[in-house]
């Protein structure tokens, strides 16, 4: 079992890797590689695809690295790969982003990326820190996670989802923020997994264990 952490040049990935590499240890789930090579992304069991920053300059370089680009779809939409996104990783997964232009995503998950806007002027955006989950659709990535467990997030912008069956899980920072989307073999997750504590390693251990 091999699992690949696309690297397109958008964030640091040192701690993603690492947390990743010691769930597949701990849970026996194979081999976990941090890459930008072409071959070893068509040919992974799993893919991952973080993302920092804002989201047209994701976008553009994900893009921009075709091979890898072109693999990841042909993984994901014709052989059914499960998928991770994380943080703009996930929110590549919408129809558009709106963060400085409009820019089309994947399109894989109906929807926008829009800016955080609280009901209270108090809360600062971006949305920075811990925050309790409410899950709102079972999902094998919830195994051993609860309503009130919390993640770490760092974002300004938000997946509001089309389809709320595709909103799995979210959070409340004076309003609803998405904060897990998913369907067939996607799942996304606006906050770190790997910065996560105990919540995001029992996450990242579901997903490399995930068999839809």
């Amino acid at each position: 079992m091999l699992t690949a952490i696309i690297d397109y040049e958008s964030g640091n990935l040192h701690s993603a890797e690492k947390a990743f590499q010691r769930m597949a240890r701990e849970t026996d789930a194979g081999e976990v590689v941090v890459t930008s090579d072409t071959d070893i992304v068509a040919r992974a069991d799993r893919l991952v695809l973080p993302g920092d920053g804002a989201f047209p300059a994701c976008a553009s370089e994900l893009r921009g690295h075709k091979g890898i680009y072109d693999a990841m779809v042909e993984a994901v939409e014709v052989k059914g790969r499960p998928f991770l996104g994380i943080c703009v990783g996930m929110q590549l997964m919408a129809t558009k982003g709106h963060e400085y232009r409009e820019t089309d995503g994947l399109g894989w998950i109906g929807g926008d990326v829009v800016k955080i806007t609280p009901a209270d002027a108090s809360l600062k955006v971006p949305h920075m820190g811990w925050n309790d989950l409410v899950i709102d659709h079972p999902h094998p990535v919830f195994d051993g996670i609860e309503t009130g467990d919390h993640t770490y997030f760092v974002h300004s912008y938000h997946f509001r989802v089309a389809n709320p069956a595709e909103r799995l899980a979210h959070v409340d920072y004076a309003g609803d923020v998405t904060a897990v989307i998913g369907r067939d073999t996607m799942v996304g997750m606006q906050f770190h997994p790997e910065k996560s504590q105990a919540t995001g390693l029992r996450l990242i251990a579901n997903f490399l264990n995930w068999a839809p």
